[in-house]
């Protein structure tokens, strides 16, 4: 099953399915307008009401599956092929790291390249739905957790990246979590670790490679979060990238304004994002001080 969120002309935003016949719209019967909604109310996929899909998906405009998730995990370094493009070793255990809810950004909404970077980057990850409060669980309890996949752009900040020494404003910024442009439930996935996926700009390929490539795989970072962090429905687990990015591109290459982003992954859709130039950059730092540059 394939949930979305989209909204028709000057409607608010409505959840629907996804079918070869249309879209089915939900809000009416559930009274929630997003999938982050259904999974908080505890309305489960038995639940939702039978009926036509009787809306052109021409016709509306469709927005992020979960407007703003109560968590969004990222996890850093989480496969091989983007470890050896950096000429370092696989971390021992799962590298986690935060983006709030302000970086949530609709499919083809634009994204800004902030003034204070100039070499900003794409990275193109499966992410993960959870649907059932979870705490302290094992990666064989892993599986009744999740309820389904999407895709999220990891945008990236490199410059701030490596002179915080710390990833809050480099991946946090506004807009910088693309997501979409549905959710797929777990059960039409299958196995999480043989997706195939593909990043590129203008039409020209960065990243292709497969979720076979993960260092820990879904199960494993779902139980890795959950001893410390209790997970709950509609939160969002972006679980890594893989070689090909911007940054490690020999010469390096980064996005500019006019750029095309799309990121891919086969059984969930495409999710596109265009970038808007900001200004040249500025020195945050200084700025913050009262200093000059």
């Amino acid at each position: 099953m394939q949930l979305l969120a989209f909204t028709r002309g000057s409607h608010d935003r409505r959840l629907g399915i996804q079918t070869d016949a249309g879209i089915r719209d939900l809000t009416g019967s559930l009274g929630v307008t997003d999938v982050g909604e259904m999974l908080a109310r505890g309305i489960g996929i038995d639940d939702l009401p039978e009926g036509a899909a009787d809306i052109d998906p021409a016709s509306v405009r469709i927005r992020a599956p979960i407007a703003r998730p109560g968590k969004i995990i990222c996890v850093g370094l989480n496969y091989h092929d983007h470890c050896r493009e950096q000429s370092v070793e696989p971390p021992a255990y799962p590298m986690l790291f935060s983006k709030f809810a302000n970086a949530v950004a609709d499919p083809g909404q634009t994204v800004r390249r902030p003034p204070a970077t100039e070499k900003l980057d794409l990275e193109c990850e499966l992410a993960v739905v959870i649907g059932t409060r979870a705490s302290r669980i094992g990666p064989q309890e892993a599986s009744g957790v999740v309820f389904g996949y999407t895709i999220l752009n990891d945008v990236t900040m490199r410059d701030l990246q490596a002179e915080d020494r710390q990833w809050l404003r480099a991946k946090g910024s506004d807009g910088f979590a693309p997501m979409g442009p549905v959710v797929v439930t777990a059960d039409e996935i299958g196995d999480p670790q043989a997706l195939a996926m593909r990043s590129s700009v203008n039409g020209v390929t960065w990243q292709d490679s497969t979720t076979a490539e993960m260092i820990f795989d879904v199960a494993t970072i779902v139980a890795f979060a959950s001893r410390t962090i209790t997970l709950e429905p509609g939160d969002v687990i972006a679980t890594g990238t893989p070689a090909g990015v911007g940054h490690y591109h020999r010469p390096p290459r980064y996005l500019n304004g006019g750029d095309v982003m799309r990121c891919e992954i086969v059984g969930i859709g495409v999710l596109e994002s265009p970038v808007v130039d900001g200004e040249p950059r500025t020195d945050d730092h200084a700025a913050a001080a009262g200093v000059s540059r």
